[in-house]
């Protein structure tokens, strides 16, 4: 999945974070988001940032490293590290938040929601000559991952699926399943997927 890559797709992917926030768009949401919701924050402010990459160089070059600086901000007030980087699709919802830990080459879909003290971490390979190969978590559309849930490595966890609290996942996961334990075990398939405010845009 691609990175935000314009400024209509960053737009469009914050009014689809916007309304799984509230249930409802309305730009004035956005500001109310930014304001009073410490987990909405630092999605409006990655959003912001990978705008400014499709702007022309001189406002890119102005802009850029302050929405990054107010990103880092307002993930540290926020308790959590997501990297600014991330591919992150739309529709993005982050419950309480604390303690999130995503790698930088992590992808993630629409419509996904994480809670608090998830990591979706790297994860390297090492060949018996020495050669380390890093993996990063790919989550698919719908997913709903659960406090305190582990996702290492080169692995997808498939559409719709959910990964319970306290679950670590280092194998991919088929879709529209449920994960629980250390390590994961897949113990139902053909779930619902857990989507509240699911955002259509």
């Amino acid at each position: 999945m691609p990175a935000m890559s314009s400024r209509l797709d960053a737009w469009q992917a914050l009014k689809a974070d916007t309304y799984r926030e509230f249930g409802r768009y309305q730009w004035w949401l956005v500001l109310k988001g930014f304001v009073l919701r410490r987990t909405f924050r630092p999605v409006l402010t990655l959003r912001i940032s990978q705008k400014f990459l499709d702007y022309p160089a001189p406002v890119k070059t102005l802009l850029l490293p302050v929405a990054r600086g107010l990103h880092r901000i307002v993930c540290h007030w926020a308790g959590m590290d997501l990297p600014w980087k991330t591919s992150m699709g739309a529709g993005l919802s982050l419950t309480h938040g604390w303690g999130l830990v995503v790698s930088p080459g992590a992808v993630i879909g629409r419509n996904v929601t994480i809670f608090h003290g998830v990591t979706l971490g790297r994860r390297d390979r090492i060949a018996s000559d020495g050669v380390r190969t890093p993996g990063y978590p790919t989550i698919e559309d719908e997913v709903w991952i659960g406090p305190h849930a582990i996702i290492v490595g080169d692995v997808v966890i498939g559409r719709g699926s959910r990964i319970a609290g306290g679950a670590c996942v280092f194998n991919s996961v088929p879709p529209y399943s449920i994960v629980v334990g250390n390590p994961g075990d897949i113990v139902k398939s053909n779930c619902t997927p857990d989507v509240p405010n699911q955002a259509i845009f």
